[in-house]
């Protein structure tokens, strides 16, 4: 076997010479991720032909980004003395890979003050331009994506542009999951109280897969391969593509290795809602974090008035000195954002603006650093703010800062932004698969933020930002407080009760494999697997008989209703014995009481031991 790998290894470095490509990244000489200049692409053709060790080749996609108090919302703030234990000892022991656009290891959010080492299993190193960067908390930190100057004849080392944070968004996530608390933290003085990641002991690595013009596939490919081989308990990521098949997207390939190896992936559901499939990260394998709204809108002393406010739109009218109201939205072909709003209204001598949700935005509201003091109201308040205005000629305004109030009605709800499904590649999987704090969220920043008036405040920075970009390493931070305790993580609505979840659905690699050949033939379901799978071997699972958490049923036009829908699940106990389990199912919707029946089979589990399965 290893004669044949070495003859192997010899044929591929002989191609890869041949075709002239860039190697990016290669795994105990059975992976490699090259990319190939154009020209060269028959070369791959003529190698798929004659050699079976050539799985495929696809173009390079480019994944695009998507854009702390949080923690009290999610019920982990807290230290009750009748808790068993504290919090799942937040997250010790548990290493979080978080793949984004880098890191700025100095930050007071990733301190190592009570960190001990990390797990011997640790086999990852941290490196920005050569000098070793590391501590406890911040374990690890490498690069996937070129340096600006890189050339076709780099070394590299040359090649690869250090693992040092860019942009911004990194940085952010990485102290969402799994910051260390630092006191003092605000961003314009809002939000004002000590900051923590959601399991504040876990360790961190970051792997840099985004520069300023995307995140490659390859480059993710390469650092979730290196993710899982230095030791990851955790990969996050807070970034996606277009809707695509599994064999098509290095994001699903990645990732389908990473879980074969017991490594979980969180990912965010994308920001293109609230349109109708337009979720991304399909994968079952992938837990898809969606963004909720948790708590009340931040609020500034400032106001406004005008439909749009865009360029030009104030001109003629008498603002000096006024509140103008501005409506969300840039209108057809036009991107008016928040912040130029803002800038319209002052350089027509606005005092403040309001920012007035249409019906599209409801409840969703937005933190931003602005150039003159400004509010955004909701629908609701927009509403009754529109029609106090039409009512009067002689309208007035006063706004008190009252701080910052966490879960207000209707916390939580769906974000406006969260991408929605059902899912295009798999409709019968319900995706997103879970929703996580996602809106208004402050975390560690590397750059000072506002406009250049705003003063400079002492102390670190921190940024309030809103996408489902903070609320996939919310869940990545949940799933690291259950990992610390269960070795196979669950995730549900309340995090302290995740550690002792009761029953649980397994799931292992083979139940993939027999899904996946329900959607696609052997040789795309190869690529997927990245070994060589026989479909006409393998027992085909429908998409309903998966033993996922969630059950969605999708019924075709043509479907008899006096036919039923037979589902499946697989539940383990993992909780107290002898214990009971009842099946129910929870109607909102009266007028879908009598249009659903459910019945169940059996209608309770008994078990007498732990580990004890049962099928419902």
């Amino acid at each position: 076997m290893e004669s044949f790998k070495l003859s192997s290894l010899t044929l591929v470095l002989t191609f890869l010479l041949l075709a002239a490509v860039a190697v990016v990244a290669g795994d105990e000489l059975t992976t490699f991720i090259v990319h190939v200049q154009p020209q060269k692409n028959q070369m791959l053709a003529t190698a798929d032909d004659r050699n079976t060790w050539f799985v495929t080749a696809v173009p390079d996609q480019m994944y695009e980004l998507h854009t702390t108090h949080t923690p009290q919302f999610l019920g982990l703030g807290a230290r009750e003395a009748k808790r068993s234990y504290p919090v799942a000892e937040h997250g010790a022991g548990v290493i979080i890979g978080v793949l984004d656009t880098g890191i700025v290891p100095s930050h007071p959010s990733f301190s190592d003050d009570g960190m001990p080492p990390p797990p011997a299993r640790w086999n990852g190193c941290c490196d920005f331009n050569g000098r070793a960067v590391r501590n406890n908390k911040l374990i690890g930190a490498r690069s996937f994506v070129p340096s600006p100057n890189a050339t076709t004849n780099s070394t590299s080392d040359d090649w690869r542009a250090p693992p040092v944070e860019d942009e911004g968004h990194g940085t952010h996530t990485a102290s969402t999951a799994a910051g260390a608390a630092v006191p003092g933290a605000q961003a314009l003085g809002q939000a004002m109280g000590t900051a923590t990641g959601i399991a504040p002991r876990a360790h961190v690595a970051m792997y840099k897969v985004c520069n300023k013009t995307g995140c490659p596939g390859s480059a993710i490919l390469a650092a979730v391969d290196a993710a899982v081989g230095d030791g990851c308990d955790i990969i996050s990521m807070s970034l996606g593509g277009s809707s695509t098949p599994f064999y098509q997207d290095s994001v699903a390939i990645a990732t389908f290795g990473a879980i074969e190896k017991g490594v979980s992936v969180t990912m965010s559901a994308g920001n293109s809602g609230p349109n109708v499939s337009s979720v991304t990260n399909e994968a079952p394998w992938m837990l898809t974090v969606a963004a909720a709204r948790w708590t009340a809108p931040f609020v500034r002393r400032g106001k406004p008035y005008a439909e749009l406010c865009g360029n030009g739109s104030l001109d003629g009218m008498d603002v000096r000195g006024k509140i103008v109201l501005c409506e969300l939205g840039g209108g057809p072909g036009h991107n008016i954002t928040r912040i130029l709003k803002g800038a319209v209204v002052q350089s027509a001598g606005g005092a403040g603006m309001i920012l007035l949700n249409t019906f599209p935005q409801g409840y969703n509201t937005l933190a931003d650093a602005h150039v003159l003091p400004a509010l955004h109201v909701d629908y609701a308040a927009a509403s009754a703010i529109k029609s106090y205005v039409n009512s009067t000629s002689n309208a007035t305004a006063q706004i008190i800062f009252e701080g910052t109030i966490l879960g207000t009605p209707p916390a939580p709800s769906i974000a406006a932004f969260s991408s929605r499904g059902p899912s295009i590649e798999n409709p019968g999987i319900l995706k997103p698969d879970i929703m996580g704090p996602g809106v208004n969220v402050l975390a560690a920043w590397p750059f000072q933020v506002g406009p250049p008036s705003a003063p400079v405040l002492p102390g670190p920075t921190f940024n309030v930002i809103s996408g489902t970009w903070p609320s996939a390493p919310h869940l990545s931070g949940v799933v690291a407080l259950v990992k610390s305790k269960h070795p196979h993580c669950v995730c549900r609505r309340d995090p302290e009760k995740a550690a002792d979840p009761g029953l649980v659905y397994d799931i292992a690699a083979s139940d993939y494999i027999g899904y996946l050949c329900g959607l696609y033939d052997s040789q795309n379901v190869s690529v997927i697997a990245r070994r060589p799978v026989d479909c006409s071997a393998v027992t085909v699972i429908p998409e309903s008989m998966l033993n996922y958490p969630s059950i969605s049923v999708a019924f075709q036009q043509t479907w008899n209703r006096s036919t039923p829908a037979v589902v499946e699940r697989t539940v383990k106990n993992v909780g107290e014995v002898p214990s009971v389990y009842y099946a129910a199912v929870d109607i909102f919707d009266d007028d879908a009481t009598e249009a659903l029946i459910c019945h169940f089979v059996p209608g309770a589990l008994f078990n007498s031991s732990k580990t004890k399965e049962g099928r419902l």
